[in-house]
């Protein structure tokens, strides 16, 4: 059945391939969600379509293939063939998968089952009471309808009521009340819709029924944030809504109910857990465009219908047909982020900073001026100093180091994901310390200025498990004996107890180790980082902080 399988991947490689070459490698992944693939010819003309082709049909069919003999969903796979028709493939579950894009190199994550905590879920509660009125909201809904009326010249025609049992039935499969003006609005019509008409009286969203309201709050997992996997998850950061400490920190939250839509996976929605600054009720947008954190509207839909009819007093709308579009002020917001060099003012709001192209290295002593900051990212740019980054809540950080020195990170309390090129060996050992309230993730890069043991290049690659560099400080190893336990090799041990951990007891069995098939020798991008040594790091950290999950990183080419 598998040589069934690959026998047409194979040919449609042979039949793409360009005059002269020698070689081809197909790196891929497959599974239901689709298939993805790199690859090349050699020897490389240079030419675009050096490229391997990417057979849909045929490697969905491999795919289902090695589900059903060994239960793998996705599957990542590499396929070596030549000229002759002689080929290799190496396939295995998708614990070890090739990174496309900027960086490259191989990801492995340990625990696929492991999702990356939101920081909102820990935030102080809101104590203040709802801003919303009933009684207010509904006259002013009933404005709101008259003015829409004279202006259309007729009036919206909105479908019945809500009865009180519908309501409180909905509640109870929400697992929480609606807000006391948003119910007093469900009394009054139960949405704007009839059929699949909709008046879209919420500024270009659709208001929705109560059961619609409920079928959201059920297929969106009951709040949680939408899982895009470790690829794009990785260093993944939610942002502070604005204004500040209003809206929890969350992709997605139980208590944020959708009730109106503009269509297009973006919603209205009604928050009813704000955080500590926020007031139960308030409005929120959030969906598909709100990944990096929800934003503020209003702190109730009384208060919102308040600002429509301001709206439309000041003649601030235009009609198109039969709907009306209510044209909002221009505001000037404080800036979250920035792309490009750090500016001579840093604005305290600043919440991610992406540094491109920087001739000479970069101070960040100026982005201290941020408390906010927890986006930082160097971009093709250099940095010799990290203490800066020690008292700022940085979460994401990408940077290349002159040097190697991590110390200043060392017990860092924000820190959850790490970008790391360096331009000497770095010791790991200062991450060991920091307290992240999630896993840490790590991408790790050498830069190659010269060939592997010349005096203008890095040192040499090390063997697979040899331990990375000790700090000078430790001094020389003490002896030990030369006996090894039974059924060990190698010196995983002595890299555990070195990270901190204890040494895995004598008797149980030797973890397998972990090989990328075209990682033969099994080294890292310089003595950086070997995927044993991040092994070894997720496990010696699994009791204190659950252990980094995913670990990026670049394997060197063969010498």
């Amino acid at each position: 059945m598998l040589e069934q399988a690959v026998r047409p991947i194979v040919e449609a490689i042979v039949a793409k391939a360009p005059s002269g070459w020698t070689r081809a490698v197909l790196h891929g992944r497959a599974g239901r969600g689709g298939t993805s693939v790199t690859g090349e010819y050699a020897p490389r003309s240079g030419n675009w379509n050096d490229r391997v082709p990417n057979p849909y049909m045929e490697l969905m069919a491999l795919a289902e293939t090695l589900r059903a003999e060994h239960g793998w969903e996705p599957v990542s796979l590499e396929i070596v063939c030549r000229p002759s028709g002689e080929y290799r493939l190496v396939a295995f579950n998708d614990a070890i998968s090739r990174v496309t894009g900027t960086g490259g190199g191989f990801q492995v994550v340990l625990d696929p089952d492991h999702r990356l905590p939101q920081p909102g879920l820990h935030q102080e509660p809101g104590t203040a009471a709802p801003a919303g009125d009933p009684e207010l909201a509904v006259a002013r809904f009933r404005a709101y309808l008259e003015r829409r009326a004279a202006i259309l010249g007729h009036p919206d025609e909105l479908p019945p009521p809500a009865t009180v049992a519908a309501i409180e039935e909905a509640e109870r499969r929400l697992g929480r009340p609606l807000p006391a003006d948003l119910r007093a609005l469900y009394l009054i019509a139960d949405g704007d819709g009839i059929e699949y008409e909709n008046r879209y009286l919420f500024q270009g969203n659709a208001w929705l029924p109560l059961k619609s309201i409920v079928a959201e709050h059920t297929d969106w997992s009951a709040g949680e944030r939408p899982w895009f996997g470790w690829d794009l998850e990785w260093d993944a950061v939610v942002f502070d809504a604005t204004p500040a400490g209003t809206v929890r920190r969350c992709g997605g939250h139980p208590g944020w109910l959708r009730f109106a839509t503009s269509e297009d996976g973006n919603y209205l929605a009604v928050d009813t857990a704000p955080a500590r600054s926020g007031r139960p009720g308030q409005l929120i947008r959030t969906g598909r465009d709100y990944d990096d954190g929800p934003a503020y509207v209003a702190d109730s839909i009384t208060s919102l219908l308040g600002h429509y009819l301001d709206l439309l007093d000041q003649g601030a709308y235009e009609k198109n047909g039969d709907h009306i579009h209510l044209r909002e002020p221009a505001r000037d917001p404080a800036p979250q982020q920035i792309i490009g060099a750090i500016p001579d003012e840093v604005p305290p709001t600043l919440q991610a900073i992406h540094i491109n192209d920087a001739t000479g290295l970069v101070d960040l002593a100026p982005l201290t001026a941020a408390p906010s900051l927890r986006r930082l990212h160097l971009n093709r740019s250099t940095t010799a100093d990290l203490t800066p980054v020690r008292e700022l809540p940085v979460e994401s950080l990408r940077i290349t180091l002159d040097g190697g020195d991590l110390t200043p990170l060392r017990g860092h309390a924000h820190l959850a994901s790490l970008d790391l090129t360096t331009t000497a060996p770095a010791y790991l050992t200062p991450l060991h310390t920091a307290p992240p309230a999630r896993p840490r993730p790590l991408r790790s890069r050498h830069p190659r200025p010269g060939r592997p043991g010349r005096p203008d290049g890095p040192p040499l690659p090390l063997p697979h498990g040899t331990p990375v560099d000790r700090p000078a400080e430790r001094g020389p190893r003490a002896p030990r004996s030369r006996r090894r336990p039974p059924g060990r090799r190698g010196s995983l041990p002595r890299r555990r107890a070195r990270l901190g951990g204890p040494p895995r007891p004598r008797h149980r069995e030797r973890p397998p180790r972990h090989r990328h098939p075209q990682d033969r020798r099994g080294v890292s991008r310089g003595p950086v980082v070997t995927l044993c040594d991040l092994c070894a790091l997720g496990k010696q950290a699994t009791p204190v902080t659950g252990g980094p999950v995913v670990a990026l990183f670049r394997v060197v080419d063969r010498c």
